[in-house]
């Protein structure tokens, strides 16, 4: 019996009534408990229900919501079942739902809210392995007609009063299941291409959780995790089951949107997440510091070179604080840092993993000053999570930390970043060939990601190889990084950067309306709707200043020389992003094509008007 399949009840027998889950309640939207009795009870009676509707040793199941426990409860009722849970982004659309329940072969599916359920519905139809769907939300509307859908509370109560062949059933499965079983297949999210998916054993699971105890600490009597990115993401699945094996709290966050709401109200001790929820938080808290009465500026100026003395020069490098240093910490640690992070909801803070794009060494500095331990790392879907993260103390600004335990990293061709070890991926499911360019010879998985290997042995990465272009001047730019260091700006929603063959580096960019209008009102500058708004020439001024500001100190040839102010953002239902907020660099190139070609042709005409006369 493998350790996943008896995680639940070993920590029942540990912990008994004591809190396991804290999530919303559908109907009354306030924070509820289930606790790791309940928790195992809720899985041995999912799990005798997955048997009882036919789902197959090796079978799959897919899982169609925004974050619940219900997720929880139905991956490891499938692990008693040796089965394979199959999540979907909650973001997806019907056609990516689609290609993952063909691909997969799913029999079930779990559905969210109504616009889940009106998906799944029509699924049914086209998708022939699908029999069963599954609703999650109390508040959904099954229609008369469908004879394919039950409630939650319906499919439940197929598993209670089993016979003792069916209870027998699901008893040997747990007895038979091993470390090499599937334990769950994460479909990337696509940048280039159609979603694969990755093909994770318990075993790449185990040795994730491993990896993890011997660089992360965590309390499972005092430590509180929110999950708010999505389960279906290998970032969040792999630290919740981390969590887990410790026996940490865990509180689910159903809407993403009210996630600031959420942190405020659970006080996480630890979070993991991608650099965006970091960027806001940012940008709030210098929006307050710089809006402070000029004497209090003074203090807050005074408290953040204490802070940076202190925990970077001193605490992150392991040395021993000057006794004076340390009496000012503390000083203002009462007077300021603590009401900073009170503010953000973490006044009882840990430690807060970051990972899945790149972080400005600018926002991770400014939170390490503040009392945030941020933990930078970098992984993929493929390696089951974390490849590297920073180690306790030690670590520098502008890489990703060393590799955690059991991981071989190297620098391949192109400066492409290989890795090697027991979290590696089986393979993509169906796909063969894809397996075959992935991982070599040698068993070393090539990432498809640059970067280089510092002295310390931290990682340094660069851009992935596919976003990497080469302007007609034949230089190569990295538009990750500039795309990173403009998401700092409280102007700047989104940035995406145009070059590839063109003679310079240009930009499309989605201002924060709000702050735009806030910033006009001020200014008294006037306009009619959003498009006047983004076109007016003081307003691209401002932007066009900022921007000049963060691209100072970079070579000429990388810095954006042009830009248009777009009214809308890029979003997952119009394709330009993917569900994990990657740009889909093809999609947008192709649709803002006019836009693209505008910015240099107009170059090209401004030349052609001073070229002298023959």
């Amino acid at each position: 019996m493998n350790k996943f399949v008896q995680l639940i009840a070993d920590n029942a027998k540990k912990y008994g009534n004591r809190e396991a889950l804290r999530f919303r309640d559908y109907k009354t939207m306030q924070w509820t408990s289930l606790s790791w009795n309940s928790f195992k009870g809720a899985i041995e009676r999912c799990a005798q229900a997955l048997y009882n509707i036919g789902v197959k040793e090796h079978g799959r199941i897919c899982i169609f919501t925004q974050n619940c426990p219900e997720i929880l409860i139905s991956h490891f009722a499938a692990y008693y079942n040796r089965a394979v849970p199959a999540p979907i982004y909650a973001t997806s659309s019907k056609d990516e739902a689609m290609h993952i329940i063909n691909d997969s072969g799913a029999t079930v599916i779990f559905s969210g809210d109504q616009n889940h359920y009106e998906m799944c519905r029509e699924l049914v139809d086209v998708c022939p392995t699908l029999e069963h769907v599954v609703t999650l939300d109390t508040n959904v509307q099954i229609a008369a007609e469908d004879k394919a859908t039950m409630t939650w509370q319906q499919f439940m109560a197929t598993g209670d009063n089993p016979t003792e062949e069916q209870k027998m059933g699901v008893v040997k499965r747990k007895h038979d299941s091993e470390e090499d079983d599937l334990m769950c297949l994460i479909y990337t999210s696509g940048t280039t291409g159609e979603p694969k998916g990755v093909m994770l054993n318990h075993s790449n699971f185990n040795a994730c959780i491993w990896a993890h105890s011997q660089r992360i600490k965590v309390d499972d009597e005092n430590d509180v995790s929110l999950s708010f990115l999505p389960f279906s993401h290998i970032f969040e699945l792999g630290w919740t089951m981390y969590c887990l094996n410790q026996g940490v709290r865990v509180a689910i966050n159903l809407n993403p949107k009210e996630i600031q709401k959420a942190v405020k109200e659970i006080k996480p001790t630890c979070m993991c997440s991608v650099p965006r929820f970091w960027e806001k938080v940012y940008t709030a808290v210098n929006d307050n510091f710089n809006s402070a009465p000029p004497v209090l500026k003074v203090l807050i100026k005074r408290a953040l070179s204490v802070g940076r003395t202190r925990n970077l020069k001193y605490k992150r490098n392991g040395r021993k604080v000057p006794y004076l240093i340390e009496k000012q910490y503390q000083f203002f640690e009462d007077k300021v840092f603590k009401k900073v992070r009170a503010a953000i909801g973490i006044e009882n803070h840990n430690l807060f993993p970051v990972a899945g794009a790149m972080m400005s060494d600018r926002i991770t500095e400014f939170l390490h000053t503040v009392g945030v331990n941020i933990v930078v790392g970098y992984g993929l879907s493929e390696t089951t999570a974390t490849v590297t993260c920073y180690e306790g103390s030690g670590w520098s600004l502008g890489t990703v930390g060393t590799p955690i335990p059991g991981w071989e990293v190297k620098i391949g061709e192109n400066n492409e970043i290989l890795v090697r070890g027991k979290q590696m991926l089986q393979g993509y499911f169906n796909k063969p060939e894809d397996t075959a360019r992935a991982i070599d010879a040698h068993g070393w998985f090539h990432t498809g990601d640059c970067g280089e290997i510092n002295e310390k042995g931290e990682i340094v990465l660069t851009d992935r190889i596919k976003d990497l272009f080469k302007t007609s001047n034949g230089k190569y730019i990295a538009p990750q990084v500039l795309e990173t260091l403009l998401a700092q700006d409280k102007y700047i929603e989104q940035a995406v950067i145009i070059g590839d063959g063109r003679k310079y580096v240009s930009a499309l960019i989605v201002p924060n309306l709000e702050e735009l209008k806030a910033y006009a009102l001020k200014k008294r500058i006037n306009y009619t709707d959003v498009n006047d708004l983004v076109n007016n020439a003081e307003l691209h001024k401002m932007i066009e200043d900022r921007i000049n500001d963060y691209q100072k100190d970079m070579a000429s040839y990388e810095q954006i020389k042009k830009f248009v102010l777009l009214p809308r953002e890029f979003t997952m239902s119009t394709g330009e992003l993917t569900n994990t907020l990657k740009v889909r660099r093809a999609v947008i190139n192709k649709r803002y094509a006019p836009l693209i070609d505008a910015m240099y042709a107009a170059d090209f005409r401004k030349k052609k008007k001073e070229a002298p006369e023959k």
